[in-house]
């Protein structure tokens, strides 16, 4: 079996009674949504694995109490690092927190910020269709983290990019 598989195996169990906002879809249809969009850019490569097993586990963490030891001992460094840099752990009000988060992503390698363009991507459309005044902030929170996702392929961030600049 592939790193992959197991981690996709791992996240389905770990989201198994989390539903999805708005559309009240199981959690890991998100999951899968940013895993496939990920591997789009993803190359083939061994970091592909590695890339798209933290696709499928980047939200355990902050959403699930798995710890960061866990996904270490079961797929290895590289994806525990790629969850961390991932996880929204920062601590304040909304804006001290997204500042933060922002702040911590602009310092992830490409293939991190690949899955949290993939992540935003898969998000934006729900929230715009299903909350329109929420998203008002949340599309001013996205075009300023697009802004220092300097390292993320360019065609996914031509996407989230026209995205974050719909109107809602």
């Amino acid at each position: 079996m592939s790193i992959a598989f197991d981690a996709m195996m791992f996240a389905r169990e770990a989201h198994k009674d989390q539903r999805r906002r708005y559309t009240n879809n199981p959690y890991t249809d998100h999951l899968a949504e940013v895993a496939g969009i990920v591997s789009t850019v993803a190359g083939y490569t061994t970091q592909t694995e590695i890339t798209i097993a933290t696709a499928w586990l980047h939200d355990c963490v902050e959403d699930c109490g798995v710890t960061l030891d866990e996904i270490e001992r079961l797929f290895g460094l590289p994806v525990a690092i790629g969850v961390s840099g991932l996880s929204d752990v920062e601590k304040g009000n909304r804006a001290e927190r997204k500042r933060l988060s922002r702040e911590r992503l602009s310092t992830c390698s490409y293939w991190i910020q690949n899955i949290k363009v993939a992540d935003l991507i898969s998000n934006t459309s729900s929230i715009v269709m299903h909350d329109p005044k929420f998203a008002v902030t949340y599309l001013e929170e996205k075009r300023l983290l697009l802004d220092v996702l300097t390292k993320a392929d360019p065609r996914l961030i031509s996407i989230a990019r026209s995205q974050a600049e719909a109107k809602p």
